[in-house]
Formats: structure tokens, sequence, C-alpha cells
């Protein structure tokens, strides 16, 4: 078969040779290694990945089973589902760099919130979705429901009529995890745009906060949900950024060994993709080894930091590995050529 139909792998293999490049070609590699053999790989996103658009990769990653559950910012949830209903009202504001206050108060009188060099529109995006998941929260309210922060977005998204669709349905990975039943984490989810919504809602009456489960609910049920990802050949760890989105997931691991005193299995692959530089006292942008301090990893697992910028390095890994997945055979011929 010809190496042709493994483009962006074969690039990859050819030119990635050193410093960031290297660790993104053997991160790439052993992330097929793990996958291929069986094993499975639970995401941690944070920044604001969703309104960057990862999801164009994210999505067809879900949907190959290449990503088996998702640990997201209250921002990612929701900005995945703006995307997919209020795609043609973005702006774009590509010299962001060089705006005074004045542009960006005038951004800010156009109703868009601005993220970078994109933004959310309010009106299409807020308020059009605020149509639909408050009057889900005062139906719980009403019948005493709780529920996970997510099921409430997987239940709006999927009731949509594809006709409200201004984005690529496929390029939503909100979406396919929700059609997926993939098991998601939205740790502090109150740091979100429609968590302060609910917040204004709690306050003036209109829902009881019990409808949500909290964080503390999350990690319980997260306990059961790693045991099933880690059966068999184990689960590896990759991540964007930091924060919590990060820090709450890879917890699961010393917490089931020392809290609830059970046997558990390490995370069996780390990788994580950041521009936060190494500092006093940072989680996002601590080293791999200090996890071993927590036991969150060990010094057999395969460890890799990209530092660099995810919206350049997350789609060149996806679309490799999904050239690996439709190819295993040549995948596997091209991978043994390079490595010697």
């Amino acid at each position: 078969m010809s190496t042709s139909e493994l483009p962006v792998l074969e690039f990859i293999l050819a030119n990635y040779k050193n410093f960031n490049a290297r660790a993104t070609r053997d991160s790439l590699l052993s992330y097929w290694d793990h996958v291929s053999t069986g094993g499975r790989m639970f995401w941690s996103v944070a920044g604001a990945m969703s309104s960057a658009q990862l999801g164009i990769t994210l999505a067809p990653a879900i949907r190959s089973g290449l990503i088996h559950g998702l640990s997201v910012t209250g921002a990612n949830l929701e900005e995945s589902l703006f995307r997919l209903v209020a795609h043609a009202a973005y702006k774009d504001f590509p010299e962001y760099r060089y705006f005074t206050k004045q542009d960006d108060t005038k951004i800010l009188e156009q109703r868009m919130r601005r993220v970078t060099d994109t933004s959310i529109p309010e009106d299409e995006a807020f308020r059009a979705v605020e149509k639909f998941i408050v009057p889900m929260w005062k139906t719980a309210t009403e019948k005493g429901q709780r529920r996970f922060w997510h099921e409430y977005f997987y239940e709006v998204i999927q009731m949509l009529d594809p006709s409200a669709y201004e984005g690529d349905p496929g390029a939503c990975w909100l979406l396919e995890a929700a059609r997926r039943k993939l098991p998601i984490v939205v740790p502090g989810y109150e740091d979100s745009t429609f968590g302060n919504i609910f917040a204004s809602y709690v306050k003036s009456g209109e829902c009881s906060a019990s409808i949500v489960k909290s964080g503390i609910e999350y990690m319980a049920d997260f306990y059961d949900r790693y045991e099933e990802l880690s059966a068999g050949q184990g689960v590896g760890f990759f991540q964007i950024g930091g924060g919590i989105a990060g820090d709450f997931p890879i917890c699961v691991v010393p917490s089931i060994k020392y809290d609830l005193q059970k046997p558990v299995k390490p995370w069996a692959y780390f990788c994580q993709i950041s521009d936060s530089t190494t500092s006093y006292g940072s989680y996002s942008g601590a080293t791999p080894n200090e996890k071993i301090t927590w036991d969150k990893l060990t010094e057999t697992t395969p460890m890799f930091v990209i530092e660099s910028d995810a919206t350049i390095v997350v789609p060149l890994m996806l679309r490799a590995l999904l050239e690996c997945q439709g190819n295993p055979k040549a995948a596997g011929a091209l991978i043994a050529k390079h490595r010697g």
C-alpha cells in the first residue's frame, strides 16, 4: 500500500526529529501503540479549544473510537454547542494583538465576547441556548430531579432539530460524545457562562442548586468509570492545558488507592500539550515526574510533554492517528521503516 495514503503520519515521521517535534512524534506513536492493542484513552481539555474549533478533528476521533472519555471545562462543554448553533454569527479578529481598549469596547457593544482571535455572539449563542436549557432546569427543580452538568447538555444537543445547525455537526465533538454516551466529568462547571446563568436562577429562586450533582459526586462516580476504562490494557491520559480539567480526573488513581484503599491500575500513558513553562508551584507547568510523587504515574509510564500550541499539535496528531486506524497494516510498515 502506498504511503501516500498516510500523508500526515509520513510527514511527522520524516520531519519531526527533535525538540517539541520529537515529543509530538513519540507521543503519537505511543498513543497508537496503546490504542491499537486494546487500550483506551481519556482526554482532559482546558483552554478555549471548542471556540478554536478543535472539534473538526476531535469529533472524528471520538467517532472512530480513539477517545474513550473526557474531562472538560464548563466553557469547552458549552462552546462546542455554541459552535453548532451559532457558527455563522461568530466573528474573527486576526489583528487582535494590535487592539486598543477602545477596540475591545466596540466588540462589547456589538454583543460579542472575544476569545483571542475569535468571538462568541451573545444573542445567537448564549441567549439561544438559554431558551432550551433553562426550562429543563425549571422542570428538574419542580420534579426534584438531579443530573450531572454534562447530562443537561447531552440532552439539549440531541433534542435540537438539524435545521438549527449552523456549524458542521460532523465537527461537533459534544454531539458525537452525547450520541456515544461518552463518560465525561466537568469539574468546576460553575466557572462558565452557563454556570453563571444557572447561579442567577438559583439566586432568584427559580431553580434549585441541587438539580446539578456536585463535583464530589462527579469524583464518586468517576471511581467506577475509571475502573471500567482501565480494564484490560489500561487507560492513558492525554491532557491539553492544565488546571482543574487535568488535575481533577488524574487524581482518581491515588484516591482509589489511598482513600478507598482498593487496588487500581495506574494511568497507562501520559501526554500534556501546554504552552505553560515550568514555574514555581504551577500545575500546568509541572513536569510529569512530579506526578510520580503523587502516585498518579509511575516511573514506567510513557510520559510526554509538548510545549506548543494545542491548536497546531492536536489536529496533526489526531489526523495521523485516524490514518493509522484506517490503514493499520500500512501504518505499521511505515512506522517500522522509520524506527529502523
